[in-house]
């Protein structure tokens, strides 16, 4: 807590500097700008989790190649619910989660024209995550999220996987899970079956 005060502070003190050499009248600086200015600061300090993104924020947007060689952006998805998974083949707890998700989401909801379910393999070529996938036994889109970009858009780039991201039809994040939890998990298997009943 005392670290986000005092980048705060910095980037307050900060935005009074430039505020001074941008040309505006002597003397004057913009209060509206210097609180956006610690206000943006503050909004990317990441959770307990490294996540960055909070619930309630507008899920930020990328593309993303999937293994079949389609190009898909999360904007394009916008009026389904979507679920993105953060993954990688050396992460074990994925491999433990992998098969829950394509029994208990996609199997459940693949025909569903309204969900969309796709795994995004942090920083692995494309032939380790084809049989990633074959060895998990998973069968939704998986994504490929080279020097992991799009891993970077949710969490701290150096935090850990697996991650889940629940978003709404409005392109809103409703839920985000770390790690493999049966009580989580269940939590959101409920959730994304209430969102497309």
């Amino acid at each position: 807590m005392k670290n986000i005060y005092l980048n705060a502070f910095a980037m307050f003190f900060l935005a009074i500097s430039i505020g001074a050499c941008s040309g505006a009248k002597k003397g004057t600086v913009n209060a509206e700008n210097v609180i956006d200015s610690v206000s943006n600061e503050l909004s990317t300090q990441a959770d307990s989790t490294g996540y960055i993104v909070r619930v309630g924020d507008v899920a930020p947007d990328f593309k993303v190649v999937l293994t079949d060689g389609q190009t898909v952006s999360l904007s394009s998805l916008r009026g389904k619910v979507v679920m993105l998974q953060f993954t990688a083949s050396w992460c074990g707890v994925c491999r433990k989660e992998m098969p829950f998700i394509e029994k208990d989401i996609w199997q459940k909801h693949k025909d569903n024209k309204d969900f969309a379910l796709i795994g995004i393999d942090r920083d692995e070529p494309l032939e380790t995550v084809l049989s990633f996938a074959k060895a998990t036994g998973v069968t939704y889109p998986m994504g490929l999220d080279p020097n992991a970009d799009i891993f970077a858009k949710y969490a701290l780039r150096d935090s850990g996987i697996t991650r889940n991201v629940l978003i709404d039809r409005e392109g809103k994040i409703v839920k985000m899970t770390r790690l493999y939890n049966e009580e989580e998990f269940a939590s959101l298997v409920k959730q994304i079956n209430e969102m497309l009943t």
